[in-house]
């Protein structure tokens, strides 16, 4: 049995021209990456890789005042060159197969939508529309699934007439079946991550990196004062949210605290957004965290919703989950409350769970282990 790392979450921000991609990007990261009007032809990917903000890692850290406190981390890749289309004739020639794959190489996407008016900043399609643009980025991404799927299509027909001489006729013929019912859903301009599939099926396809099969988080970039547009976003996977980016932009990079703290109360903002569109990337992505504490580090892990405990173990290192005997379970809040981990055992509170225990969002766990050599 063995379990690797797994690597950091992924989120990719994506949108129109000058929606404010960057400005969101610094917004989620601290950081100061140019937000000049995007003026065509370029394609760029910045990326930075933050801590999760939690309060409850704070918390941890102060009970036990180790000597390292780490933070589970997030990444994020500001996708620029995406153009949009309202023309059916020129709708999907936007994505170079160069920004499909920065595009795919990501969990999840942040789709940043403008809603905010700037007469100094023109819209690459005229005006400011949040509806069309949704649905002309949307468009590009299923247009761009279509056609991988058409052509794996055409391939499959041409190896599965060789009949079952081939040695992965079975495979190819399960693969065909699959495709040839989603094609008519992406043709109807329908998300594939709308389409029912079996695990199994989702399994199958997963070395596509269908575009419009990811989980997304629509962002309605707004203005100062403007507030969200009523827009009914029904399908799978997905969530809207609203931010003042700009503001919350010039609030992010501002070094003094006091200051800080003063624009958002004069603001009434009671958090930045990052911590809030980090709960809802977790959430979209089925993620959690736990944790592990001691002297020597208190840390949070990302693993997926209802983990076992081996699985947790394996995240930590694969030698827990490889010689895994036992796992000590606390609840966040039951170790709170008592004060201590001493605490918490004297009250009952911390279990002894076996390989198959299902680990929830702010347990604290330590692994009981033996790898004979």
């Amino acid at each position: 049995m063995g379990f690797l790392l797994r690597r950091l979450m992924r989120i990719g921000i994506i949108g129109l021209p000058n929606c404010g991609k960057t400005t969101i990007f610094n917004v989620l990261t601290g950081g100061k990456a140019p937000t000049a009007a995007y003026t065509g032809g370029t394609f760029q990917v910045n990326t930075a890789v933050v801590p999760v903000p939690d309060p409850r890692v704070d918390a941890l850290s102060q009970m036990y005042n180790p000597q390292k406190t780490t933070y589970a981390r997030v990444e994020y890749a500001d996708i620029a060159g995406l153009s949009g289309s309202t023309d059916d004739q020129t709708k999907g020639v936007g994505l170079s197969g160069e920004l499909m794959n920065a595009i795919a190489n990501n969990d999840a996407l942040l789709h940043v939508v403008r809603v905010f008016e700037d007469e100094t900043v023109p819209h690459s399609l005229g005006s400011v529309n949040p509806a069309r643009d949704i649905a002309s980025l949307d468009s590009e991404l299923s247009l761009s699934d279509l056609s991988k799927i058409e052509n794996r299509l055409e391939r499959l027909e041409v190896s599965l007439k060789k009949g079952k001489a081939i040695p992965t006729f079975e495979d190819d013929q399960k693969e065909y079946e699959i495709l040839s019912r989603l094609k008519p859903h992406v043709e109807q301009g329908q998300p594939i991550r709308d389409f029912e599939l079996t695990p199994d099926e989702e399994k199958r396809l997963r070395g596509f990196q269908f575009l419009s099969a990811k989980p997304v988080l629509i962002i309605f970039n707004l203005g100062d004062e403007a507030e969200p547009p009523n827009i009914d976003y029904p399908h799978q996977k997905s969530k809207t949210t609203a931010i003042r980016g700009r503001l919350e932009m010039d609030i992010a990079q501002l070094e003094d605290e006091d200051d800080r703290t003063m624009f958002m109360e004069e603001y009434n903002l009671t958090e930045l957004s990052t911590a809030r569109i980090i709960r809802e990337s977790y959430d979209l992505l089925g993620r959690m965290v736990f944790f592990t504490t001691g002297e020597d580090e208190v840390r949070a892990w990302e693993v997926t919703q209802n983990a076992p405990a081996i699985e947790c173990a394996g995240a930590i290192h694969s030698d827990l989950a490889r010689g895994f005997i036992r796992a000590e379970v606390t609840s966040y809040d039951d170790l709170m409350a008592a004060g201590s981990n001493a605490a918490a055992k004297a009250a009952g509170k911390v279990r002894l769970e076996g390989k198959d225990h299902i680990v929830h969002d702010g347990d604290i766990i330590v692994v009981r282990f033996n790898v004979q050599k």
